[in-house]
């Protein structure tokens, strides 16, 4: 990886203190589609590879219906070129024996577009794209067939430093990091996808102007993430996360020590960290143990302590929009003990958190009469009082709150960018 992308996996996300307890992973054996008829060599990979070598501008690579083996990493760097299968269920490149290469397929290019295959067990990442725009991935499945494991690979679908990102149709399933994580990118449509059995289902890091509507995120440890991170060359803003289906998400984390995503609590349905103008809308969310939506700031984190901060960075979640969202069940079994304590002690042994908790943390220097200007604010219009976990006064002092977050700002705009018009 490169290096900021290094410093990202060296940083560890938490609550303050929250120890990440057991919750029993589900089964994936009902979710796991039967696969084609297996070829037993390597035949079909050298034929590949030489392929995306010799590949010219404009070129569709056709993959056929069927299992193939690889044992080592493929790699893409002509742009305009578009791998194609027969089908998520049909054509599928597995890399069970995978021997060499940090990913399934790298590709360093502009105008890719992959769709209609499955990536199995990759070593690492399964598909990873590295600064490119114009990047299309449709109707792709991504699976470690093991089920949720500490030694699957991070990443499913990966574009970071892109631009103009469309990930739709897709199916990923048991990253140990995020099943698609976009970084260090700008517009971005992330639709109808399924993603479950992921430490993070969806992850958009310091990433401007990113649509993520009509998926599906359950069985994760955390269902969707919009996360700005230190000493990363640019910060994310502008985010819309609407019409999802985010429920279930308890699996217990999986995520190997040490990484960005390890210390998520299961049971969070979506997680703002550190962004600004952030929108969340028209979402269900159901069951998920700790909360529907955690909103919190680089202070709550677990690593600040441990990595110094570039100046200019940051670290408050601003211009929050929460509204029109529906909410069933949830917040009666936080992860990790702090967060159990805490709800014990406010909502009593069968009590339940309410819907949205936030850490407590605001600028001060940014404050008018204890309160942030409007334009700044945490407005948070269908979830009743908010637990504010008084972050600040060393959590000693949790509140609820639901006047301080009666307000409404401008509705986000819509990206642009959309070549399915």
């Amino acid at each position: 990886m490169s290096p900021p992308e290094c410093d990202r996996c060296a940083q560890v996300r938490t609550w303050q203190s929250v120890v990440v307890t057991f919750v029993a992973a589900l089964a994936l054996g009902a979710c796991t589609p039967t696969p084609p008829a297996a070829t037993t060599d390597l035949s079909y990979q050298s034929k590949l590879i030489e392929q995306l070598i010799d590949a010219k501008p404009g070129q569709v690579i056709e993959i056929p219906a069927g299992r193939h083996v690889f044992d080592r990493s493929l790699t893409l760097r002509t742009d305009d070129v578009t791998l194609r299968g027969a089908g998520m269920d049909k054509t599928v490149l597995t890399f069970a024996g995978q021997k060499s290469g940090a990913e399934g397929l790298l590709v360093n290019a502009s105008g890719f577009t992959l769709e209609n295959l499955a990536i199995e067990d990759t070593k690492g990442d399964a598909v990873k794209i590295n600064e490119g725009e114009r990047i299309t991935l449709r109707s792709v499945r991504v699976e470690w067939t093991g089920g949720p494991k500490t030694t699957n690979g991070a990443y499913g679908l990966y574009p970071v430093r892109t631009r103009q990102v469309l990930i739709e149709d897709c199916v990923v399933r048991g990253a140990s990091d995020a099943g698609i994580y976009v970084g260090q990118s700008t517009d971005i449509i992330v639709r109808r996808n399924r993603v479950e059995y992921n430490v993070a289902g969806i992850e958009i890091e310091n990433s401007r102007r990113a649509d993520v509507y009509d998926n599906e995120v359950a069985r994760n440890t955390g269902g969707v993430l919009v996360f700005n991170m230190p000493n990363l060359p640019e910060a994310g803003a502008g985010t819309r996360v609407f019409n999802n289906r985010i429920y279930d998400n308890n699996t217990a984390n999986f995520a190997a020590k040490g990484t960005a995503v390890a210390s998520v609590p299961a049971g969070s349905g979506i997680v703002i960290n550190a962004n600004d103008q952030v929108e969340i809308f028209d979402n269900t969310l159901r069951d998920n143990a700790t909360a529907h939506i955690i909103i919190s700031s680089y202070f709550s984190t677990g690593y600040m302590n441990s990595y110094s901060v570039a100046p200019g960075f940051d670290p408050y979640p601003e211009a929050i929009h929460v509204h029109s969202n529906r909410y069933t069940g949830g917040g009666d079994s936080p992860d990790g003990l702090d967060l159990k304590a805490l709800k014990l002690a406010m909502m009593g042994l069968s009590g339940r958190f309410p819907p949205v908790l936030w850490d407590g943390y605001a600028d001060p220097k940014k404050l008018v009469n204890g309160r942030l200007p409007a334009e700044r604010a945490l407005c948070i219009r269908d979830a009743g009082a908010v637990l504010n976990a008084d972050g600040p006064g060393n959590y000693r002092n949790p509140i609820l709150d639901e006047k301080s977050f009666r307000c409404e700002l401008p509705p986000l705009a819509a990206v642009a960018w959309d070549p399915a018009g």
